[in-house]
């Protein structure tokens, strides 16, 4: 063997010591590397308020369709819409000329057959005509005297007027239009506004969970006894009268599986109207629940989950079973107990039965929304 070959051995064996020390230690360096930090927090219950949003439109308490009760031509309009009034006050006038003309001849009618009946009486009396004639002349008197009524009445129908107080709406026919009772469409609607209506609508389930949480022995106990609800106006602002559900359809719509729900709302100000729309905010409260940041959870498989810490420092996770939302919050049903610990952030870069450093943070701090760093 010569020189150039026992020296190319020996610089062989010491890169294999060499390498074999590096891998060595640097082994030993990852056996000895400290877990990895992350915040978490000791659970604590509390009672919480969420709210659930339906979609309402708004009545007023009374709505009169005012309607002719005779045919005729308008003659005057005498309200605008929007226009309050008063009960009594008249709204329109029909054309009443042909109508007089009718009650002159009703009334001429009316005349002749007293004459009759006038006539005839003496001549009964002295037996002279048959009490059957007197009869007959009095049941046409009042033929004439109905007929004349009648007439008298259409007159008088011909001013129309406002049947309550409240707010005139579309009017929907004008001077010169000819209508009629029969007609599908009102002249106008009066709305009684002081106090309105919002009409919303549960689900089944929603509205068999509203029935349990609301104390009471029967349904209007229940409804008596159900939280102030909060009206968001169309736009976005809300309303500053609260409202109280007062009653509800009996029956499950079997088509929209819905029940319709009447919550009234006080108008002072009379800002709300016929026909407005905005939105419910229905108060759900959780009493001693189990709330969670839903920052410290995330997705798999279609289940929410958490990490919790175990023994040792080490992360298991935990299917969590959320029966609503407050805010940032999930409000937990099962999967967590309030003696558990979890991990509130970083959750991405742990792994199930990984050892951490956990580093406390109070309840309070853990749960505060996350402020939002960039806006629109």
């Amino acid at each position: 063997m010569n020189n150039s070959t026992v020296y190319k051995l020996v610089m062989m064996a010491l890169m294999f010591v060499i390498t074999s020390c590096g891998d060595s230690n640097e082994k030993e360096e990852q056996a000895e590397a400290p877990p990895a930090s992350f915040p978490v927090t000791q659970l604590q219950v509390r009672t919480v308020t969420g709210f659930t949003e339906y979609p309402t439109t708004i009545e007023g308490k009374v709505n009169s369709d005012v309607r002719a009760k005779t045919s005729g031509y308008i003659e005057k309009v005498y309200v605008d819409e929007g226009q309050k009034v008063r009960k009594g006050q008249v709204l329109f006038k029909l054309e009443t000329q042909s109508l007089s003309e009718d009650a002159g001849a009703a009334k001429a009618q009316v005349n002749v057959a007293q004459v009759e009946v006038n006539k005839l009486i003496p001549l009964v009396e002295k037996n002279i005509i048959s009490p059957v004639q007197l009869e007959t002349a009095k049941a046409n008197l009042k033929r004439a005297q109905a007929n004349y009524s009648g007439v008298a009445a259409n007159i008088g129908y011909a001013t129309i007027k406002s049947p309550i107080d409240g707010f005139v709406g579309a009017i929907n026919f004008r001077e010169g239009a000819l209508i009629s009772p029969s007609d599908a469409t009102p002249l106008t609607t009066v709305s009684q506004i002081d106090e309105v209506y919002a009409f919303f609508s549960f689900n089944e389930a929603q509205y068999i969970d509203h029935l349990q949480r609301s104390e009471g022995q029967n349904k209007a106990e229940r409804i008596k006894n159900s939280p102030d609800l909060t009206l968001v106006l169309a736009n976005g602002k809300e309303y500053s009268e609260k409202g109280r559900i007062q009653t509800s359809t009996g029956q499950i719509n079997q088509s929209t599986g819905t029940i319709q729900i009447r919550a009234a709302f006080d108008n002072p100000n009379e800002i709300l109207t016929n026909g407005n729309s905005g939105k419910i905010k229905f108060p759900i409260e959780y009493k001693d629940a189990i709330v969670v940041p839903q920052t410290a959870t995330f997705e798999q498989q279609g289940n929410i989950m958490i990490f919790r810490l175990g023994e040792d420092n080490k992360v298991d996770t935990s299917i969590l079973t959320v029966s609503g939302t407050v805010d940032n919050l999930y409000v937990i049903e099962s999967g967590l107990e309030s003696t558990d610990k979890i991990v509130i952030s970083g959750i991405g870069r742990l792994k199930n039965g990984m050892s951490i450093n956990p580093q406390e943070v109070s309840f309070e701090e853990a749960i505060k929304p996350v402020p939002t760093l960039f806006r629109n």
